[in-house]
C-alpha cells in the first residue's frame, strides 16, 4: 500500500461528492428546506456506518488513511461510479494491485444488492470478510456495522471459539461441507493474491487458533464455494430456513451471498415480517 496522494485532495473530493448527493436519492427524508444542497455530515455518517467525528476528520484532512472497508462504505453511501470509487481508493492509499485482494464494490454490484431488497444479500471479499450488505441481511443476521474487520470474517467466526454467530445453525454434515468448501476456496485465493499481507496474516492466525482449520488447510484441497443451507434462529421472528448461494464476480473476485427461502418452509413470510420489523427498528434508532 502507498500513502495517500494528498489528504487535502481526499477531503475536497469527499465534500464535493457529499454536496452533490440528493438526500432523497439515498432514502433520507427531506422535511424542511436546507441551507446547503446535498447530504449533511451526520447523514453521510449514518449511511456509511461510521461516526460523525470521523467524517469531520476526513473532510478536514486530519485522517490520512481510511481503511478499504471505510472507503467501500463511503462509495456506497455516496453512490460513486466505478471510476470515482477507484479515485477514492487511490487517494486513500489503496492503489490497485493485482497481487492484492480487492475491497472495491463496483456500482453494478451495489445495484444488484439494492434490487434484491426482499432477500438478505451480503458482499464479501476473497478473504471471506464482509464488506457490504443490505438492510434485510442486517435484520436477519445482526447488524455487522459495529464489528472489526476480523469480526466480519466468516472463516474466523466458523473456526475461532467464541466468535460463531449464535443465530446460525447447521447440522454437523452441513457445517462440515460448508467449512471444507470455504477453506478450499481460500486456498485458491493464495495463488491469485500471493502478495496480499492481510490474506497471509489471516491464514497464519487461523492455523494457530484452530486445529480443525489446520487439518483442512493441510489437506491441500482447492475448490470453489457453492450452495449451503442455514437455519437462522431470530429472536423476533423465530427460525428462518434459507438457502445461501455464493456468486463470484469476475473483475474484483467478490463473493455475493444471496439468501433465498428454503423450499417447503415458511421462510418467505418470516423474511417479509422481518423486513417490516427491521425497518421500524432502524427508523426508531436513527431519530
Amino acid at each position: 500500500m502507498i500513502g495517500p496522494v494528498s489528504t487535502g485532495e481526499l477531503a475536497a473530493a469527499l465534500r464535493t461528492w457529499r454536496d452533490r448527493t440528493d438526500p432523497a436519492d439515498v432514502g433520507m427524508a427531506v422535511n424542511a428546506p436546507r441551507r446547503a444542497p446535498g447530504l449533511r455530515r451526520e447523514e453521510l455518517a449514518l449511511l456509511a456506518g461510521i461516526s460523525i467525528d470521523y467524517v469531520v476528520r476526513l473532510e478536514q484532512g486530519r485522517t490520512r488513511t481510511p481503511s478499504a472497508q471505510v472507503c467501500a462504505a463511503l462509495a456506497r453511501a455516496l453512490r460513486l461510479s466505478d471510476h470515482e470509487q477507484a479515485h477514492l481508493f487511490r487517494l486513500a492509499g489503496h492503489a490497485p494491485d493485482r497481487g492484492r485482494i480487492s475491497r472495491r464494490v463496483p456500482a453494478g454490484v451495489r445495484r444488484i444488492v439494492e434490487a434484491l431488497h426482499d432477500h438478505p444479500v451480503a458482499v464479501l471479499d476473497a478473504t471471506w470478510t464482509l464488506i457490504s450488505w443490505n438492510p434485510l441481511y442486517a435484520a436477519l443476521m445482526g447488524d455487522p456495522s459495529g464489528l472489526t474487520d476480523r469480526g466480519r470474517n466468516a472463516l474466523w467466526k466458523q473456526f475461532t471459539e467464541g466468535h460463531t454467530n449464535a443465530r446460525v445453525q447447521h447440522s454437523a454434515q452441513e457445517r462440515g461441507v460448508l467449512v471444507r468448501s470455504m477453506v478450499a476456496d481460500l486456498r485458491g485465493s493464495t495463488s491469485r493474491y500471493p502478495d496480499d499481507a492481510d490474506l497471509a496474516t489471516l491464514i497464519r492466525d487461523l492455523y494457530a487458533a484452530s486445529e480443525e482449520f489446520a487439518a483442512l488447510w493441510d489437506s491441500g484441497v482447492v475448490a470453489g464455494h457453492h450452495q449451503s443451507r442455514k437455519t437462522v434462529v431470530h429472536p423476533e421472528v423465530g427460525d428462518v430456513v434459507v438457502d445461501c448461494d455464493t456468486l463470484t464476480t469476475a473483475e474484483d473476485d467478490l463473493r455475493l451471498l444471496v439468501f433465498t427461502p428454503a423450499p417447503g418452509s415458511d421462510a418467505r413470510g418470516r423474511l417479509d415480517l422481518l423486513a417490516t420489523v427491521g425497518t421500524q427498528a432502524m427508523t426508531t434508532a436513527s431519530t
